[in-house]
């Protein structure tokens, strides 16, 4: 297949039911070739993992897209601003923004941002992040939040946003909310975590009407489990969601926190039968919880090392054999190179409902807030560079990203919550500030810093010999 056939092919796949088997297997064939290749820098198994993940995604659009889940209005959006206008056909503007930040900053600008533009949401979730704070109305007023969006697009080049919260959906200031976003940057995709109850008629339409926004709806597992830390009947109000989705359809996906309440359910296959194969899910991202502050609730949430690296087992089996779309952000380092927060080249970095800047989503604090930045006549960019971020990306480099044929175990790829005595030793700064009240906690507790220490060394002694046999050495 030629490298600029691909988004016709892509877009007859998805018009034409009768050749689309045909048109699939060329396009996996395509996948394969360009990344699994002797001139590849990376790990042959690595390599392996990268096209597993991006034909399991191909093959969970055709399945949703036989079933109609998925409308062409939908997919011919994707395919423009991923495809066509990203691995396709380079965009001299978008390229040159790129390079010109290059210059300035003697690095490349980080792939994407996840912005949670509001704190406030209709659930109150047991161990929620969102809710530490004992102000939970904060909300960055529509013209910050606009000139975020705009200076992602134009001097970061990015044309992906990942929306999180809060409940996005809750979103509201200066009489604007989030879809005045996506409308008017209709050249970029989101990604938009929600709870899924908010997701009505009108909300499914105007999804539709954008076609530039997928939602990724969080789930505990089945009903039990989600409605026990989400509220009772919330679970049915999210099957209702899917299936106006659906309709209309949007493609979405699921969103799991792995916790020591449901890692038996993660481990389950009629787990992924159902959302994907019952409910048309066209992917699952899996976060392994991380308690931001010291009580014994939230540490005793954490999934046991052991347990991780069930699931570790558990994503490769999926992916290999059931072709399910999954990424779970810590046992699949693989597929991203190692930790992609700090504002890394093909990672992103977080701002929260304060304007704050931090290098993560699980990482609770910082130094840069936006509101201050830009009264002081800075831009985004500028949070990037201070000596917070530029440790992460030194320790990102040296345990690995730096060097692709030999990297560190990617099995443990985060750095507060693989390595967490690195992280206070070696990343924190002291100008470095905390979010809330739990996250000042775990600075001062050295009972937290202690079972952090000894989870990270406990997982190191299991998933060493894995990374080191099935990945190194072959």
């Amino acid at each position: 297949m030629k490298t600029e056939a691909l988004p016709s092919k892509l877009v007859k796949m998805a018009n034409h039911k009768h050749t689309r088997k045909l048109l699939a297997k060329k396009i996996d064939d395509y996948i394969y070739k360009n990344l699994v290749n002797d001139a590849s820098r990376d790990l042959y198994k690595v390599q392996i993992r990268r096209y597993q993940f991006l034909s399991a995604m191909l093959h969970c659009m055709i399945r949703n897209t036989n079933k109609g889940y998925i409308s062409r209005d939908v997919v011919k959006k994707i395919i423009d601003v991923f495809v066509q206008n990203n691995l396709i056909e380079k965009d001299e503007q978008r390229e040159q923004v790129i390079e010109t930040f290059k210059e300035k900053y003697g690095e490349y600008p980080p792939a994407f941002i996840v912005f949670s533009p509001t704190q406030k949401c209709n659930l109150k979730c047991i161990g929620c992040y969102a809710a530490s704070a004992a102000d939970v109305s904060a909300t960055v007023p529509f013209s910050v939040a606009d000139r975020i969006v705009r200076e992602v697009h134009d001097l970061m080049g990015s044309r992906f946003i990942t929306i999180s919260g809060g409940e996005p959906l809750m979103y509201k200031s200066e009489d604007k909310t989030l879809f005045d976003i996506f409308e008017k940057y209709n050249d970029m995709f989101f990604l938009m975590y929600t709870n899924g109850t908010l997701v009505n008629d009108e909300v499914a339409r105007r999804l539709a009407a954008t076609a530039n926004v997928t939602p990724a709806i969080s789930v505990e597992g089945f009903e039990e489990e989600t409605d026990q830390r989400r509220g009772s009947g919330t679970f049915d109000r999210i099957l209702r969601a899917f299936e106006r989705l659906r309709q209309v359809g949007v493609p979405f996906g699921i969103s799991v926190t792995a916790t020591s309440s449901n890692v038996q359910t993660l481990l389950d296959d009629r787990f992924y039968d159902f959302y994907f194969k019952k409910q048309g899910a066209c992917y699952m991202w899996q976060f392994q919880f991380m308690p931001i502050g010291r009580g014994k609730d939230e540490l005793d949430l954490m999934v046991r090392p052991q347990a991780r690296l069930k699931l570790y087992r558990k994503w490769e089996e999926l992916l290999s054999k059931k072709k399910y779309c999954l990424a779970d952000f810590w046992n699949s380092g693989v597929l991203s190179r190692g930790c992609i927060a700090y504002g890394r080249s093909g990672g992103y970095f977080y701002i929260d409902w304060h304007g704050n800047v931090t290098p993560c989503a699980f990482i609770p604090y910082y130094v840069d807030n936006v509101h201050d930045l830009y009264a002081n006549g800075k831009t985004l960019a500028d949070a990037l560079f201070s000596d917070f971020m530029r440790n992460g990306r030194k320790w990102q480099r040296k345990y690995g990203y730096g060097n692709w044929s030999k990297p560190d175990n990617w099995l443990m790829p985060c750095s507060i919550r693989d390595h967490y005595e690195t992280f206070r030793n070696s990343v924190m700064t002291g100008n470095i500030k905390p979010e809330d009240e739990k996250a000042m906690e775990a600075l001062e507790s050295q009972e937290y810093y202690e079972i952090m220490k000894k989870y990270d060394e406990e997982l190191e002694s299991l998933t060493k010999k894995v990374w080191e046999t099935e990945y190194l050495n072959v």
